[in-house]
């Protein structure tokens, strides 16, 4: 039976050299009063130290926020993470070469959760070949720190496929909404994410979870069809404060984002005529009737605005984060969706994009060349990452990229209707 105990008291149950999966995407499903705890512990005592964290989504603000906290210097050896961008302080531990780090698709690293889970032997996948994912170029290594290969090139009847190798996980840090006393968790926040995922990798590898929620039910009082995580699978749960248990990081509850409230959709903000409207508008003109769409983070966010904003209907948009249908929101609350028709666990919105899902992908990107070739993940002094970005356009029928093209000097003005 799963114990309820404070975040510090959590924190003292990981051990030096622990390898870490958590939650999270953006700003939801991140465990942030135990992430801060773990913070707060290494700060004051030094421990846990030398840790190895594997992350599948962004999980931060761009700021101090999500695993930003345990960006100091000897907390972290290794880590193992999709995407950097929002987590510039451990951004800044890669490039500085103060811990050993590895980039790798982000649905990969979260169905590599799931095969954890099974026992299987690691993940087998052609996401990723002939990028800088193969061992053949980089192997997804981030610096000169990094040494061991994870990822390897198999060769089945014939055909080559990549080989991401099993791990083993010492702690899953995940976050539900609401507890019973016998553990078992509901979630019904922006979606489920690769939570169980995590929480049964970590079990099958005869670690500990820790899950934060918000509130705490009477035993037998939680409807079963709610429960998402077992209670089987959960060894410690920590009751969070509001404040460090936001739904996103621009809303600390938003009905519209969990099917409790449809909302009419021209209630939505328009967007602010910039260059990103714009950009996001000449986007919009390649939507297809019917398509079933995948909006990266940034720019291509305002593509789903425009499309409420204009009435724009038929097509169907979609997040990694799991939301199928409705209006993509962006910002803070990047993965969730407004009025979405569906939400489902990560590792099997993979599933739909890595099996030819996705009829058009709108993406955003950093550097192009002359033929086309696209940079996405580590530039200008900083890594950002991959993200979901490998597996949707490996896999997309149609792959529009957008941007302004300039790294610095732009000089516009939009006026009498032109840009």
């Amino acid at each position: 039976m799963a114990q309820f105990i404070t975040a510090a008291e959590a924190v003292q149950k990981i051990e030096n050299g622990a390898t870490l999966a958590t939650s999270g995407f953006v700003g939801g499903i991140i465990p942030e009063a135990v992430l801060k705890a773990i913070q707060a512990s290494y700060m004051e005592t030094g421990t846990p130290r030398d840790l190895n964290v594997v992350f599948a989504a962004g999980q931060g603000d761009g700021g101090e926020r999500g695993l930003n906290h345990l960006g100091e210097e000897g907390l972290l050896r290794c880590i193992v993470g999709g995407h950097f961008n929002l987590t510039p302080r451990i951004g800044k531990l890669v490039m500085d070469n103060k811990v050993a780090a590895y980039n790798f698709p982000q649905g990969t690293i979260s169905q590599w959760f799931r095969d954890i889970a099974g026992q299987r032997p690691g993940t087998i996948t052609k996401v990723g070949l002939r990028t800088f994912v193969d061992p053949r170029l980089e192997g997804g290594k981030l610096n000169a720190q990094t040494t061991e290969d994870l990822v390897e090139v198999v060769n089945m009847k014939g055909e080559e496929w990549l080989w991401y190798k099993p791990l083993s996980l010492n702690v899953g840090i995940i976050r539900g909404t609401t507890a019973d006393q016998d553990g078992n968790i509901s979630m019904e926040e922006i979606g489920t994410g690769e939570a169980l995922s995590i929480a049964a990798a970590v079990h099958a590898c005869g670690g500990i979870v820790i899950a934060q929620v918000k509130k705490v039910a009477a035993r037998g009082t939680l409807d079963p069809k709610d429960i998402k995580i077992p209670g089987v699978l959960v060894d410690y749960i920590v009751q969070s404060d509001t404040a460090d248990h936001l739904m996103t990081w621009d809303h600390e509850f938003n009905p519209a984002f969990n099917g409790d409230l449809k909302v009419p959709v021209d209630s939505l903000p328009a967007m602010e005529l910039t260059n990103r409207k714009i950009i996001a508008r000449r986007c919009a003109m390649e939507l297809i009737p019917d398509a079933v769409v995948n909006l990266g983070i940034g720019m291509p966010e305002g593509v789903s605005s425009i499309a409420a904003e204009e009435g724009v209907e038929g097509m169907v948009l979609t997040t990694e984060a799991g939301t199928i249908g409705g209006v993509p929101a962006g910002g803070g609350s990047f993965g969730a969706a407004t009025n979405a028709h569906a939400i489902i666990d990560q590792p099997y919105q993979f599933d739909f994009y890595d099996g030819g899902g996705v009829d058009l992908a709108i993406l955003g990107l950093a550097e192009a060349d002359e033929h086309g070739n696209i940079n996405v993940s580590k530039f200008k002094g900083r890594v950002a990452g991959c993200g979901g970005f490998i597996n949707i356009t490996q896999n997309s029928k149609k792959v529009i990229y957008c941007g302004t093209f300039t790294a610095g000097g732009l000089k516009e003005s939009v006026r009498d209707g032109k840009l």
